[in-house]
């Protein structure tokens, strides 16, 4: 009976994130069904307390990526990159598709995924802005599915990678063996399916006469820290590091630098930041520790072990293509810590575990809630004046995610 209440308290705090009632922040309902589990003793505080602590070096890599990304949007950096963006495009809607496309590949290779949601997001506001563009959601588009696409590249490029092989990292050009052609062929084929979804919007002329903004000196500062910070977490994923406190400490440096060069008030950039993404990660790891509780690793260890068993080639399209359903039921994060738990416990060969790591990676490109990412670039759309609906994104991630995953998913027995 119990574990009957805890899916179905589960489900609903779930589906609250995804659907959102109300309007109100998906926040609200993963912390509520946390609640929920912690009131009617469901799970023990403790472990509540272990499954929170199991996201700290999320919190913490969150927690520099905003402070960066607000920093930066709040001393125009992105307006004056978005400026010289448009000005390359030379009056072409196409080119300046395929410039915010390459971009996003860049951010999402060396600074992750969210980053791509937290910082690429706003300076493509700008840019259509900048470029007088009728519709800017088109090209919004492309933060959220390349932020998943390319989030395999490398380890760093999505925290859920570090999840999936624990303490056991392969090194960098180990890496780049398995998961390089099956990157390229995610990147490709969603910039392809982008393309052709979303042609109407080449119809139109953008703006060739752009004005350049002088970037201030807290600008170019801003745009040192980032920089700093793809190389810090390099440096870190080549060390077997942790990513969340590097990335911590260079954002709050960078910011704590800035706010004094310009003799501003910390509060101008901490108000503005969505601290609300911090909760909702929270809530959703103590809701997947409770799950964990219903034996539900032991049962898909099982499925996985007889899948192998029957056929590794079967095992490979069924568990790529299962966690990447699953990761739109509860989102990438504590997906991939299920699914890490679950290969740890199968000792599933190589491919398998490729093949679970894009799914999980690439998977959420299927609906607003599949990945982090997604959702924080929800909200930074919000903050644009911006709206996608769950059901657009639905239709267009159908098509997009799935031609995408069919391609990484082949391209591993290259």
């Amino acid at each position: 009976m119990n574990h009957i209440i805890i899916w179905v308290i589960s489900f609903l705090a779930i589906a609250g994130v995804i659907i959102r009632p109300f309007k109100v922040t998906e926040a609200i309902y993963a912390v509520s069904g946390a609640g929920m589990l912690l009131i009617l003793q469901m799970i023990k505080p403790l472990d509540a307390v272990s499954g929170v602590a199991k996201g700290i070096d999320v919190y913490l890599f969150l927690i520099g990526m905003m402070l960066l990304a607000e920093t930066a949007r709040e001393e125009k950096l992105f307006d004056w990159l978005a400026a010289h963006a448009t000005r390359m495009a030379k009056g072409s809607s196409a080119r300046l598709f395929l410039l915010i496309y390459i971009v996003g590949v860049v951010v999402t290779t060396f600074l992750s995924n969210d980053a791509t949601a937290v910082v690429l997001t706003p300076a493509v506001a700008a840019a259509a802005r900048s470029a007088k563009v009728r519709n800017p959601l088109p090209y919004l588009l492309i933060c959220a599915f390349i932020a998943n696409a390319a989030s395999f590249v490398l380890p760093i490029s999505n925290p859920a990678n570090l999840v999936i092989y624990g303490s056991k990292m392969p090194s960098l050009l180990h890496w780049l063996s398995l998961y390089l052609i099956p990157s390229i062929c995610a990147i490709v084929v969603t910039y392809f399916m982008l393309y052709i979804t979303q042609r109407k919007c080449f119809k139109d002329k953008i703006a060739t006469e752009i004005i350049l903004p002088d970037l201030s000196p807290g600008g170019k500062t801003a745009f040192i820290g980032i920089g700093a910070t793809a190389a810090v977490l390099l440096l870190a994923s080549a060390m077997d590091i942790q990513l969340g406190l590097p990335t911590a400490v260079t954002g709050i440096i960078t910011t704590g630098i800035v706010l004094l060069k310009a003799k501003k008030s910390p509060l101008i950039v901490i108000k503005d930041v969505s601290w609300a993404v911090l909760p909702l990660v929270a809530g959703l790891f103590i809701i997947v520790e409770a799950l964990s509780k219903t034996g539900l690793v032991q049962h898909l260890t099982g499925a996985l072990n007889t899948a192998i068993s029957h056929s590794s080639t079967g095992a490979v399209w069924l568990s790529g293509s299962a966690v990447a359903m699953a990761c739109n039921l509860m989102n990438n994060l504590p997906a991939g810590l299920i699914a890490g738990n679950v290969l740890q416990n199968a000792h599933a060969p190589e491919l398998i575990k490729s093949s679970v790591l894009i799914g999980i990676d690439l998977g959420p490109n299927l609906s607003v809630t599949g990945s982090l990412a997604t959702i924080l670039w929800i909200v930074a759309l919000r903050r644009e004046n911006q709206e996608v609906s769950a059901w657009t994104f639905l239709k267009l991630g159908s098509v997009i995610m799935t031609s995408a995953l069919i391609a990484a998913l082949a391209s591993l027995f290259i």
